[in-house]
């Protein structure tokens, strides 16, 4: 019963469970060439997000293993899979997820790119961050933002800006007023 749907009561009993699986979790370092990207796999990675990924482990390094099954397979980081590949990496950090029924991989397939999505952003402290970051002079475009995301963050949100025209351009009034009828 292990694909069981725990909708009714999500916590009961799930503490010594999880408990169990994480002490049996270790990071292993495979060869990228033995690792297979899921062949359903519904998330996309164009290049340039690829490119970023990239990136990102150049600057910091490798923070996040791939998920696989014991038969290769990747369940999480397609992308860091292409970007070491890119990289010409020989090999990557991996935790085997053999606790998983095949039901489960393909759910947390899933799982994992959806529910990084449902979170959102406190727009203040993201401000104070990257213009933090700014100040410290570290390259923005490797946290993720495009050039007009960080422009539309990095404003002052309480600057105002007058009219868009110069009060001197205005036109006197003329001293009589001219009307023409037909």
């Amino acid at each position: 019963m292990a694909a069981r749907s725990r909708k009714a009561n999500p916590d009961a009993d799930i503490a010594p469970s999880i408990s169990t699986r994480v002490r049996s979790l270790a990071v292993q370092f495979w060869p990228t060439a033995t690792l297979i990207p899921y062949a359903r796999n519904a998330r996309t990675h164009s290049e340039g997000q690829i490119a970023q990924v990239a990136a990102s482990i150049v600057e910091f390094g490798w923070t996040n293993p791939i998920l696989a099954g014991a038969d290769s397979v990747v369940i999480a980081g397609h992308a860091r899979l292409a970007a070491a590949r890119r990289l010409q990496m020989d090999e990557v950090p991996v935790i085997v997820l053999d606790h998983l029924s095949e039901t489960q991989r393909r759910a947390l397939i899933l799982a994992d790119n959806r529910l990084a999505l449902n979170a959102g952003w406190d727009e203040e402290m993201l401000r104070v961050e990257l213009a933090s970051l700014q100040e410290d002079a570290f390259a923005l475009d490797l946290v993720g933002f495009t050039n007009e995301e960080l422009e539309e963050l990095l404003h002052d949100p309480d600057e105002t800006h007058g009219g868009l025209t110069d009060e001197d351009t205005v036109p006197d009034q003329p001293e009589k007023a001219v009307t023409m009828s037909m």
